[in-house]
C-alpha cells in the first residue's frame, strides 16, 4: 500500500519518494513509489499532474489494494529516490470544487432533503447528481438561489474544513449526512458545524478559501436531479464572462445592465413584429406573382399548363401558392421550396380540377428513388428529399412516364 501524502497534507506540493516499480505501459511507464502526493482519480474528483524527476506524470490511478500507479512520460531507475512536483494551479482548483460539492450536497440535503449521488470534476465545470424527494427533477429559481445563498454564507463566514480517519468505535457516532461506502480506513470530511460525510479528496482549510461558489444549472438527468456548478477561479471567470457580455449587451442597448432583460423583452417584441409584417409582405409578393407563373407556364401536349420550379416559401406559403395556381383551369403546379441546408427541399404537387394527374402518386414515384418521401391525394400532395426530385417528377410528367 502507497502511503498518501495528500491525506494529512493537501498542501504540499513537492516530495521525495523510493521507485519501487517502474514498467512499460504502451507507450508510456507505470511507476509504483512507496509514498506519494499525486492524488488519483477517485469519487469523482480527477488525478493530479506534476514531474517525478523529469519526468511528466500524466495519470494516476489507485488499486482496490491502495497502490497508487503513476503514468509518466519516461522510465524511472527501480531503487532510486525521485523528487516529485505537485501541479499546484490544478490540485487547489480540484480542492476547491470539490469543497463545493460538499457544501451544495449538504445544503440539499439540509433545505430540500435531496441526496447526492454522484460528482464529477471536469476541466471546466463540476456537476452533482441528487435523488430528491418524490423523485422531482428540477427545482424552482428561488430555491437554487436559497441553495446558492446558504454555501456561500459559510464561505464568507470562512468556517474550518476538517479531515481525519476517525476509530472505529467513534465512527457510529458521527453525525455523517450518508452512510459511508467504505467499511475500512473511513476518511471523515467535516464543513463547519452542519456537514459531516466520508470522504477521501482533497479539500482546503477553510471554507472561505472557495471565494465563490456559484450555481450554474440545475437540469433532470437519467432521472435525477444534476446541479451543474464553479467554485473558486472558475467562479470569478464564470463572472467575469457574464458580466463582460451584460455590459456589452446594455451597451448595444443603449441601456444600463439593470435594464437588459426588459430591453431585450421590448427588443424581442420588435423583432417579433418586424418577422410578421415581413412574412406578410413575403406571402403577398410571391402570391401576387401567381398570375406570372401561368402565363410563363410551359405548355404539355394534352393542354397542360406545367409550372415546376422552386419558390422562397415555408410549408404553409407553399401550399397556399399551389392552391392559388390550380384555382385556374389546365394548371399543373409541381412547387419546391429549399431548406436553409441547402441540401434538402420541401415539395408540393397540386392540379386543378379538369386535369388528369395523380399528383400524389407522381410525387412518391419521383422522390422514392432518390431517397426522399411524399405522397397524398390525387389533386394535391406533399413530400421532401434531394432538390432532383423536382425535376425527375417534371420529366415524368413531359415524357408522360
Amino acid at each position: 500500500m502507497t502511503h498518501r501524502l495528500y491525506y494529512d497534507a493537501p498542501y504540499l506540493t513537492e516530495f521525495n519518494a523510493r521507485v519501487l516499480v517502474s514498467r512499460p505501459s504502451g507507450d508510456a511507464w507505470e511507476v509504483l513509489l512507496n509514498q506519494s502526493a499525486f492524488y488519483p482519480t477517485s469519487g469523482g474528483q480527477p488525478f493530479d499532474t506534476g514531474t517525478l524527476g523529469a519526468a511528466r506524470v500524466t495519470d494516476v490511478n489507485v488499486t482496490d489494494g491502495g497502490e497508487v500507479w503513476h503514468t509518466v512520460t519516461t522510465p524511472l531507475t527501480e531503487g532510486d529516490v525521485i523528487h516529485g512536483r505537485i501541479d499546484w494551479p490544478r490540485r487547489f482548483d480540484h480542492m476547491q470544487q470539490h469543497a463545493a460539492d460538499h457544501m451544495i450536497a449538504s445544503a440539499l440535503h439540509r433545505l430540500l432533503g435531496g441526496v447526492t449521488i454522484g460528482l464529477h470534476i471536469s476541466a471546466d465545470v463540476s456537476t452533482i447528481d441528487v435523488a430528491m424527494p418524490g423523485g422531482v427533477t428540477r427545482i424552482s429559481e428561488e430555491d437554487v438561489r436559497r441553495i446558492e445563498a446558504d454555501v456561500n454564507e459559510r464561505v464568507q463566514r470562512d468556517v474550518p474544513i476538517r479531515c481525519w480517519f476517525p476509530d472505529a468505535q467513534k465512527l457510529p457516532l458521527l453525525p455523517l449526512r450518508k452512510p459511508p461506502t467504505v467499511e475500512e480506513h473511513v476518511r471523515i470530511v467535516a464543513i463547519g458545524d452542519d456537514e459531516m460525510v466520508a470522504c477521501g479528496g482533497t479539500h482546503p482549510s477553510t471554507a472561505g478559501q472557495l471565494g465563490l461558489v456559484k450555481i450554474l444549472s440545475v437540469t433532470p438527468a437519467r432521472g435525477k436531479m444534476r446541479v451543474c456548478f464553479v467554485a473558486g477561479a472558475r467562479a470569478l471567470a464564470d463572472y467575469a464572462r457574464c458580466s463582460q457580455a451584460a455590459h456589452g449587451a446594455a451597451a448595444l442597448l443603449s441601456t444600463g445592465v439593470e435594464n437588459l432583460p426588459a430591453g431585450v423583452a421590448a427588443l424581442q417584441e420588435r423583432m417579433k413584429a418586424a418577422e410578421y409584417e415581413l412574412n406578410r409582405l413575403r406571402r403577398e409578393h410571391l402570391l401576387a406573382q401567381a398570375p406570372q407563373l401561368l402565363a410563363e407556364a410551359e405548355p404539355l401536349p394534352d393542354g397542360t399548363r406545367l409550372i415546376a420550379r422552386f419558390v422562397p416559401a415555408d410549408a404553409a406559403l407553399l401550399r397556399d401558392l399551389a392552391s392559388r395556381l390550380i384555382g385556374e383551369q389546365g394548371a399543373a403546379a409541381l412547387l419546391g421550396a429549399m431548406h436553409p441546408d441547402g441540401q434538402t427541399a420541401l415539395y408540393v404537387f397540386a392540379r386543378s380540377a379538369d386535369v388528369a394527374l395523380d399528383a400524389g402518386a407522381l410525387l412518391r414515384d419521383a422522390a422514392r428513388p432518390l431517397g426522399g418521401k411524399g405522397g397524398g391525394r390525387p389533386d394535391f400532395a406533399q413530400g421532401g428529399g434531394c432538390p432532383e426530385i423536382l425535376q425527375a417528377a417534371a420529366d415524368a410528367l413531359r415524357t408522360g412516364r
